[in-house]
Parts: C-alpha cells; sequence; structure tokens
C-alpha cells in the first residue's frame, strides 16, 4: 500500500532540492541559461523525488543510501542526456540529492510510518 506523506515528502524536497539546483547552476553558467534549461533542471529534481517516494522503505541505511543512488543517477542521466553530456556538475548533484531525498523519507519518523 501506497504510503501518501512518504510520497508528499518525497516530491516537496524534490521541489526544493530543485530549487537549489537552479540557483547552483545559474551561478555556474552566470546567469546566461534560459528558463527552459532551470526549469527542466527543477522538474528532473520533482521527478526523482517523485520515484523514490514510490519505493517501498529499505531495511537498512545503506540500501536506502544505494537506492537514493541508483534512482538518483537513472533520473538525473535523462537530463544528463538532454546538455549533451556536458553539465557533469547537475549529473552529480542528482545523484546526491537521490540519496538526501531517499534517506529524508526513510528516516524522517512522520513520513516513514504506515
Amino acid at each position: 500500500m501506497m504510503n501518501k506523506k512518504r510520497l508528499i515528502t518525497a516530491i516537496l524536497f524534490g521541489a526544493i532540492l530543485g530549487v537549489f539546483c537552479i540557483i547552483g547552476a545559474s551561478v555556474r553558467f552566470q546567469f546566461e541559461r534560459d528558463m527552459f534549461y532551470l526549469s527542466s533542471l527543477w522538474y528532473n529534481r520533482v521527478i526523482m523525488g517523485l520515484i523514490i517516494g514510490l519505493t517501498p522503505k529499505s531495511g537498512s541505511k545503506i540500501a536506502t543510501a544505494f537506492r537514493g543512488a541508483l534512482l538518483g543517477t537513472v533520473v538525473s542521466f535523462a537530463f544528463y542526456l538532454g546538455t549533451g553530456m556536458v553539465d557533469h556538475t547537475s549529473f552529480v548533484a542528482g545523484i546526491i540529492y537521490g540519496v538526501i531525498i531517499a534517506l529524508i523519507i526513510d528516516v524522517t519518523p512522520k513520513s516513514a510510518k504506515k
């Protein structure tokens, strides 16, 4: 059975981390990226939260972190391909953000309870 609080928490944190990605990309590219690029980056993080939020709770923190890294890699790879495989920083950040989202929703008592 799907846990709605867990899913909403994961999507919310994906959206928040997406804002950090927009800020980081804007600074890295000296505010020369268009809104389509930046909104795509944000949307990628929201989708990452959705995908991670749909997975079941893991048994251990290591398994949770691995699952977050794996899903972060898979979801971020779509955006990475769209950049012509040149935005390495956003790709790596997506992997790290995947771990963060997974750990938050599995460790936070309110979102992790059934």
